[in-house]
């Protein structure tokens, strides 16, 4: 019988150069850091995860080693208490679910109830650039076969300046591409990074600003007020025709279940490298499915993680498109990947996923003891 052996966990750290300009911080990222979560059972074999930083797990080790790594749940509810008094641990959950897949042979997206073996995309961009660059990266993305894509608008004043200007960067992508792309815009107010002081919109800002995304037929607009405000958000679905989401950066699935009780989101986003792993996220989506909410993960992570969300939306989920990180030439697959030996690659617009037991996984050992931290 399978049991934990070993429970690893590495820190890599890539050079960007040219620097990663991202819509929600504001400051060049120099830097692009990784964290490895490896699990390996006493016949060898190795589940492998990454997300956030995992700290915290450091010093429970031992509440793992021993067990059969296919106990997801008991995982699940030991994870679950260790995220609640430190910090992030749910890429060790995505570790054991693709050491799981690799003892029974499955794929992962087989083993969460097989609905499909693949998953529509749509382009998710980071940077924001003028109009036109903006209309130009949008023609790009119809031509590698994207039926959609995701539009930054600023953080803070540090960005264009004001959401008007945002929206003028909407209005040259559309009159450029017309309605051969979906559009979707992340109005980046949900939450902000350590050293952002900005305040999010009020109501009036974001009603605003949805009655000129209408005029734009925006297929969503996403984290338009601060995270807590759930009564906001729901009053705003009512007032708009432009969906809502949500829920990136959201820490507990109770959260979740409030918000989707409350009808507060038209679209749920969360991410199993951050919140509950696939063994939570699994839950969320089937609440969601009853209630009639759309989920479809966020996964601006790496291409790990990217896998991770999509191996759960092709298993369970009917989500119409699942985000697919990709800016070029700052945010390249092979930027995003650079912990695989291959980069993920989209055909079409589709990511494949294939028979693969796990997650499909192949790590690039020799970049990684190169980038090792």
């Amino acid at each position: 019988m399978s049991k934990i052996n070993s429970i690893e966990i590495t820190h890599h750290r890539l050079p960007l150069d040219p620097a990663f300009k991202a819509s929600w911080d504001g400051r060049p990222r120099k830097q692009f850091d990784v964290t490895i979560v490896r699990v390996r059972d006493n016949e060898g074999r190795e589940g492998i995860g990454s997300g956030d930083l995992m700290k915290g797990f450091e010093g429970h080790e031992d509440l793992f080693i021993g067990q059969d790594p296919r106990h997801l749940e008991r995982h699940y509810e030991v994870l679950s208490h260790i995220s609640f008094h430190y910090g992030r641990c749910w890429p060790m959950d995505l570790a054991l679910w693709d050491l799981s897949g690799k003892i029974t042979q499955e794929p992962v997206w087989r083993m969460l109830g097989g609905r499909a073996d693949k998953v529509r995309l749509y382009a998710s961009s980071g940077v924001l650039r003028e109009p036109s660059a903006m209309a130009d990266q949008a023609e790009r993305y119809i031509e590698e076969g994207f039926p959609a894509m995701k539009v930054r608008f600023s953080s803070s004043s540090g960005g264009r300046g004001s959401w008007k200007a945002d929206v003028k960067a909407l209005e040259a992508i559309r009159a450029r591409v017309g309605d051969r792309l979906e559009l979707m815009v992340d109005c980046n107010q949900g939450w902000r990074m350590p050293w952002d002081t900005t305040l999010a919109w009020t109501f009036k800002d974001a009603l605003a600003v949805a009655k000129e995304l209408e005029r734009l037929t925006v297929y969503w607009m996403e984290e338009p007020l601060f995270r807590a405000d759930h009564e906001g958000m729901r009053r705003l679905s009512d007032a708009t025709s432009v969906r809502i989401a949500g829920g990136e950066m959201t820490r507990e699935l109770y959260e979740f279940r409030d918000i989707i009780e409350a009808r507060a989101l038209d679209v749920i986003q969360p991410d199993v490298a951050l919140t509950g792993g696939i063994t939570g996220c699994r839950r969320i989506a089937y609440q969601a499915r009853e209630a009639g909410v759309m989920f479809t993960p966020h996964s601006w992570t790496n291409g790990i993680g990217v896998l991770a969300n999509a191996h759960l939306t092709a298993g369970v989920g009917d989500a119409p498109f699942l985000e697919y990180p990709y800016d070029n030439p700052e945010w390249s697959e092979e930027r995003r990947d650079y912990p695989m030996v291959s980069p993920l690659t989209h055909k079409g617009g589709w990511l494949e996923l294939g028979e693969t037991p796990g997650l499909g996984v192949v790590l690039d050992e020799e970049r990684l003891r190169a980038t090792r931290v």
